[in-house]
């Protein structure tokens, strides 16, 4: 990997990654660490890539951000159909990112659907190759209901041009992952360019893992890679008993996120049911760590004198960094 304080410096407080950051992440192949190695990805094994966005969140948090959720988004590979999974993965740089929510409407006319909606939140929206987003179908103007009598959700990739950016991140922090909104208006694709995401075309021990495991650890690790680097960089400025703790905190929780892992991968391996009350363990790891680690930034921060404070400093863009990632929902907790 290239000299680690090289790129943070490459990456601190600007608006988009520069070109060489873009090249660093395709040279890696970073995008591609879930998507099959017949498809050029690195095809990792679910505790594999959990390391890797590890390290990158802790060179910097837009970075593993960036890197974590497209190249969660390039998994979609799997539930494509092979000959478009195979058209739009021979180039190494694809990088699909999106948006979770339902934004908008998906009208079938025979083998294509028109698209129309706003989506919000799509991850490193600038760099995007597609666009991925989830839709109402529809047709002859009336939604459609799916096998459970609700309303038919249907997933999508369509190509950046296709796709309007509205310039709506104005974050704090995890400033250069450039977190747009998006717009389609009357836009038409083949229904090959649909896709499920429990239906795979691919047959890895990665297809088996539950999204919502598959969600929560890809998230922590940035939360812990983070930390990482924030210790680091306090200890440049001062050094106290706490974070001797943190640092003992963070190697017990890797290792726990990693035995995690390790455990999915063999449940699943035997081919055995991952019951909902280890999901739920998972996840409530998940949350107590997350709140463990702000406790524990919250505690070294106030200690660090005023150049904690500068927008200039390496410190201060993790502290906004790591807070900006806190709202999101999937660890963030309500207390009223």
């Amino acid at each position: 990997m290239h000299n680690v304080q090289s790129i943070r410096e490459n990456l601190l407080n600007v608006e988009l990654f520069n070109p060489e950051i873009i090249e660093l992440i395709a040279t890696n192949n970073w995008l591609n660490i879930w998507v099959p190695k017949q498809y050029n990805g690195l095809g990792l094994t679910f505790s594999e890539g959990l390391k890797i966005l590890q390290t990158i969140s802790k060179i910097d948090g837009s970075l593993g951000w960036f890197v974590t959720l497209c190249s969660g988004a390039n998994y979609f590979s799997r539930n494509l159909i092979p000959s478009v999974a195979f058209e739009l993965f021979s180039n190494q740089k694809t990088c699909f990112g999106g948006s979770g929510m339902i934004g908008g409407t998906a009208e079938k006319i025979n083998d294509n659907y028109l698209i129309n909606g706003l989506w919000h939140y799509a991850t490193g929206a600038p760099y995007l190759t597609h666009f991925t987003l989830n839709a109402q179908v529809l047709e002859n103007g009336q939604p459609l209901v799916d096998e459970n009598n609700q309303p038919k959700i249907s997933s999508f990739i369509l190509d950046k041009s296709q796709v309007k950016l509205i310039a709506t991140w104005k974050s704090m922090g995890m400033i250069a992952t450039s977190s747009h909104s998006f717009e389609v208006v009357n836009q038409t694709i083949h229904q090959d360019y649909s896709f499920v995401y429990n239906t795979f075309f691919s047959d890895d021990l990665v297809d088996k893992i539950p999204f919502r495991v598959f969600a929560d650890l890809t998230l922590l690790v940035n939360y812990i890679g983070m930390t990482e680097h924030f210790l680091e960089k306090s200890l440049e400025i001062i050094t106290f008993s706490i974070q001797e703790k943190l640092q003992i905190f963070l190697n017990e929780t890797t290792l726990q996120l990693l035995d995690f892992a390790k455990q999915v991968e063999d449940l699943l391996l035997k081919n055995l049911t991952i019951e909902d009350n280890f999901l739920e363990e998972i996840h409530q790891f998940g949350t107590e760590t997350v709140s463990a680690l702000t406790t524990y930034i919250l505690e070294i921060y106030p200690q660090l004198g005023i150049r904690a404070s500068k927008l200039n400093e390496e410190i201060n863009q993790i502290f906004r960094d790591f807070f900006t990632a806190t709202q999101h929902r999937n660890f963030r907790q309500t207390f009223f």
